[in-house]
């Protein structure tokens, strides 16, 4: 059976995953997104999310846990009036951030990187052979915000979900109040796009359906909402 890791601890991510009936594994990488980001100098919100979630995906595909597994490391920068935002950590970044947001837009960017880290050779344990892929791609969505009064943006960061979201803000959480619409990919907004997964996949010669469960919501359920 081919395994998937996840390179990353967002519950966003892995919920969205098994959402969608995808089955996987989380294993959590410690990489220091500051220090990778001093080391290659890197600066703009497109290549920044590319080069963070390959951080995140080269060093889980290097651990023993992740032998023969295919491994999706995935991180997400804001980019708003040309700066790139990532988690604002404090409640002051956070609420500076979101008052200059208010009724503007924006674009999250989420790099998305795949490791194959199966044996290149066929074997009867995995039955195939792994592509030796190492491949990412970014997804990008633009986002566009609501007029937010100061007292909903105290009472939103109260709640801490902005806090550890790049931007400041979700869309799958208490955020989703304060976003007018979406152009592009909404999953990218989550964190991790499932088509971009797909495609990465498919480019290492695994189709996505291998790692479908019967975990996945059901639509039954959905349309009687």
């Amino acid at each position: 059976m081919t395994r998937l890791i996840l390179a990353s601890q967002s519950p966003a991510r892995t919920k969205l995953l098994t959402d969608a009936g995808i089955r996987h594994e989380v294993l959590v990488s410690d990489v220091d997104e500051d220090a990778v980001q001093a080391r290659y100098g890197v600066t703009d919100p497109h290549d920044t999310a590319l080069l963070l979630a390959r951080a995140k995906a080269e060093a889980v595909a290097s651990l023993p846990e992740a032998d023969g597994a295919l491994v999706i490391g995935c991180d997400s920068v804001f980019e708003f009036d040309g700066e790139a935002h990532g988690k604002p950590y404090t409640a002051d970044v956070a609420r500076e951030r979101m008052l200059r947001m208010s009724g503007s837009k924006g674009v999250l960017h989420t790099g998305h990187w795949l490791v194959d880290c199966r044996d290149t050779e066929e074997s009867g344990e995995s039955g195939a052979a792994g592509s030796g892929a190492t491949l990412g791609h970014v997804t990008s969505a633009e986002v566009h915000f609501m007029e937010m009064a100061p007292e909903e943006i105290d009472a939103y960061i109260a709640t801490g979900e902005p806090l550890q979201c790049a931007g400041s803000f979700t869309i799958d959480g208490y955020g989703g109040a304060f976003i007018r619409k979406v152009d592009g990919d909404p999953h990218a907004v989550v964190g991790l796009s499932i088509s971009t997964l797909r495609g990465l996949l498919g480019q290492a010669q695994v189709d996505i359906t291998e790692f479908w469960t019967t975990g996945a919501a059901d639509p039954a359920l959905l349309r009687a909402e």
